[in-house]
């Protein structure tokens, strides 16, 4: 089977493309000429050079695949042109998917997010059928990401063959960028993380989101959204089990939210603004806190055959390829 994915440079994507390496695939890989490749190191695929927001150039690159794994996506909390998000994150999508209708590729999985999902302030667990609307998005990644699902939906619901998987917040080893989950993680590690807000995530095993990547092409139904997601967790949790990782203290401090809210209007301002440098607090990321991201991921367990797995081999994994790969000091002992 030749399988071209994009975002295989990425965190999630990179999973993927190791995962059906190990299925035995031929892989061709979409990366930008900007894009760090470290982590395709010995996977012996086809590497094509392009972008998202230059589609028309992939049309040969797609040619004779038998299935698209659209993984690739612009996640960032702060951009300054929201125009670049929205060209990769809806119009890329969509001409990606009509290009693969062209070229006669049979079976797409896209890679949403569960941004997508209808969260709620108090707590609440949600799933696929939880009511949402666009209105319902804060910030441009969380709108652009809906905007792209919809164009992946409306594909499906034309008889294209396309299903949709909403990955919660993976954690795992291999986040070069750092993804902004990984920065929570790298912040920790360096002491950088003095007080916390009152929000929630859920946590999920980057490989297991990787092998659903496999699973859906033949269990999924097309147009179907799957929430594949772990432990739903309250970021004070979270800091507590890295805390007895590695020894290492857990922040006290519960910072009301209007006070978060003001540092990163400073941030924002100061770093983002005037310094033109990504700031370490966004007012986006600070409204997005007041929603409490539980999920349930019991569709894709019944219909994917998806496993929700403890997040303490995953976490502990990042920490130690985070400490490995000198993003922060090493720890000195932990918990066990």
């Amino acid at each position: 089977m030749r399988v071209f994915i994009t975002g295989a440079t990425g965190f999630v994507g990179s999973h993927v493309a190791r995962r059906y390496a190990a299925e035995g695939a031929h892989l061709r890989l979409l990366t930008r000429s900007t894009s760090r490749t470290d982590a395709l190191a010995g996977l012996g695929a086809e590497i094509v050079t392009g972008d998202l927001r230059q589609p028309e150039g992939l049309h040969s690159a797609l040619r004779d695949c038998d299935a698209l794994i659209h993984v690739a996506a612009d996640y960032r909390l702060w951009v300054r042109d929201p125009r670049e998000m929205y060209a990769a994150n809806v119009d890329g999508t969509r001409e990606l998917l009509r290009l693969a209708r062209e070229t006669g590729v049979q079976r797409v999985v896209y890679t949403s997010s569960v941004a997508t999902m209808g969260f709620k302030s108090d707590g609440s667990i949600v799933n696929e059928d939880t009511p949402v609307s666009l209105a319902n998005m804060i910030g441009h990644y969380k709108r652009s990401k809906f905007l792209g699902e919809q164009e992946a939906i409306k594909a499906a619901r034309s008889g294209q063959h396309v299903m949709i998987l909403n990955p919660t917040t993976p954690i795992g080893p291999g986040d070069i960028k750092p993804t902004p989950t990984g920065r929570i993680v790298v912040d920790f590690l360096n002491r950088r993380f003095p007080a916390y807000v009152d929000t929630g995530l859920n946590l999920v095993d980057v490989d297991e989101v990787a092998r659903m990547h496999v699973s859906a092409l033949d269990r999924g139904t097309p147009g179907e959204r799957y929430i594949l997601g772990g432990e739903n967790l309250t970021l004070k949790q979270i800091l507590d089990r890295m805390s007895a990782i590695t020894g290492l203290p857990s922040p006290t401090i519960k910072v009301p939210h209007a006070v978060a809210m003001a540092f990163a209007f400073f941030d924002e301002t100061v770093s983002g603004r005037i310094r033109g440098r990504e700031p370490r607090a966004t007012v986006e990321a600070v409204r997005m806190g007041k929603k409490v991201m539980f999920a349930s991921s019991a569709k894709a367990e019944r219909d994917l055959g998806f496993k929700v797995l403890p997040i303490y081999n995953p976490l502990r994994s990042a920490i130690d390829w985070f400490v490995e790969h000198g993003y922060a000091p090493a720890y000195g002992g932990s918990e066990q």
